[in-house]
This record gives C-alpha cells, structure tokens and sequence, in this order.
C-alpha cells in the first residue's frame, strides 16, 4: 500500500500566514509517516528570497521523502530562480518514484502572473513518465499548483491552466490515476474518466472562504481502495471521497 499527504498553499510571508498552523499540520504529518509528502506550491507569498529561505527551513521538518511543485506566487519576484536554488536543490527531481508509485511533478507557475501553463516540453516528458509507470504496473500521481478541472464555490474561472484542455487530453489518454492541485485554497475532488483530480486547501493561510479552516490531505491507497481524507486545523477529519483502485497494483 502507499500512504500520501497532500499540501498546499502555505504563503509563507503574507499576513494572514500562520506559523503555528504549518507547525501542527507538518507534526500531525510526521505521526501519520507517509510514504511521500507532496506540496502543491504557493510556499511563499511574493516569491522573495527571504520568504524560500523560511520556507526551506520548513520543509526540511518534513520526515518523509518531498515532492515540492512552484505555484503563481512563488513565481512573483524571480522567485523561479530562488525556488531553483532552494527548494528544488533540496527537494530534488520533480519526479519521485518508489516501488508502489511514480509521482510527476508539473511546473506550470509564469514569472509574474496568476494563470498557469505547462507548455508542449513538460507535456511531453509527462506523456513519456505516464508511459514508463503503466508499463511497470506503477500507480500514477500527477502534481501540479493550478487546476485543470474548476473548482466549485470559488468564483469566475481566471486561473486555470492555459493549455488545460490538452494537458487534460494526455492525463486522461495515459491513464493517470489521480492528479494533486491547489490554488482555490477550497479541497475537492472531480473524477473524470479513470483519473480522480484533489485539490487541497490551503494549510496555513486564513485567505479562506465562508467557514472553511486551514486543511490538508491524506490518500490511502490500499490494493482496493483509494481513500481520500480531509485532515483540518480544527482537529476534525473527513472522508472526502473513497473509491475502488482501479490501478490494483499497490502490494
């Protein structure tokens, strides 16, 4: 079986940023021992170096192997070049992969704007990961910062990927198994075709909507079932969706 935590949208640096909120949710992940943490972007606020030095300090807590995807405000600043230095250097290749998983992790932040884009290049080395993980009977996890599919109660649709249609196609065509979002801040989960998209909410950011608190998630993959569970800042948990492992792989 493989055991995942999904995180995003830290803003480290904005405001409305709370440490002790990160702190907690990086603990409750440690005692959880995940097979891999896997963060959707938005470490920082502004993109600024000050702010990945801070940000690298925290993911260094983590215990279990990291996968870090760059959102839209860690591009702010030239912050692609500060998240090259300090969190990819640390983190490592985009991708991961173990005996049970193979995780693809997309960059569609731009310097200085809010929409996303994965570009031809990223869509090809993803049709080619996609190919290589069915081939070995891996289970398939796709990670990125922006949605491909809208996500609901969160308003006009402005920050969707640019290329999403075609980015979807591929993802649909090579039979990922679930693809890891953020952005909204709101979680969720869509299921189109084989593939079931998550977006997480924001893990220590009170930009929120209505009563929603800070969160972040858990997938449960078992040899029949996929669980996905909604773990907030308050304490409480629930299921936000359980689902039979189409992939059926994972020992």
């Amino acid at each position: 079986m493989a055991f995942i935590a999904h995180l995003s949208d830290m803003h480290i640096g904005a405001i409305n940023f709370k440490e002790e909120l990160l702190l907690r949710a990086i603990n409750k992940v440690n005692d959880l021992n995940p097979n891999l943490v896997i963060v959707t972007g938005d470490i920082t606020n502004n993109g600024y170096y000050a702010e990945f030095e801070r940000a690298a300090e925290f993911m260094e807590l983590f215990e279990s192997p990291l996968l870090v995807v760059p959102g839209n405000h860690d591009a702010r600043h030239i912050g692609n070049e500060c998240f090259e230095e300090l969190i990819k250097k640390q983190c490592g290749t985009l991708n991961v992969k173990t005996p049970e998983i193979s995780a693809i992790g997309l960059d569609s932040s731009e310097p200085d704007i809010d929409y996303g884009k994965i570009g031809r290049a990223q869509q090809a080395s993803m049709e080619a990961e996609l190919k290589s993980a069915g081939e070995n009977n891996l289970y398939k996890i796709i990670a990125l910062h922006h949605h491909i599919i809208p996500v609901p109660k969160t308003g006009r649709e402005r920050n969707v990927l640019t290329d999403a249609g075609d980015i979807l196609k591929s993802i649909i065509d090579g039979e990922a198994d679930i693809v890891l979002s953020g952005h909204k801040h709101v979680p969720y989960v869509w299921f189109v075709g084989n593939t079931t998209f998550v977006t997480a909410g924001t893990v220590s950011s009170l930009k929120l909507r209505g009563k929603d608190v800070c969160s972040f998630n858990t997938i449960d993959i078992k040899p029949d079932t996929v669980e996905v569970v909604l773990n907030q800042a308050d304490g409480k948990s629930k299921c936000l969706a359980k689902f039979e492992n189409r992939c059926k792989v994972i020992d």
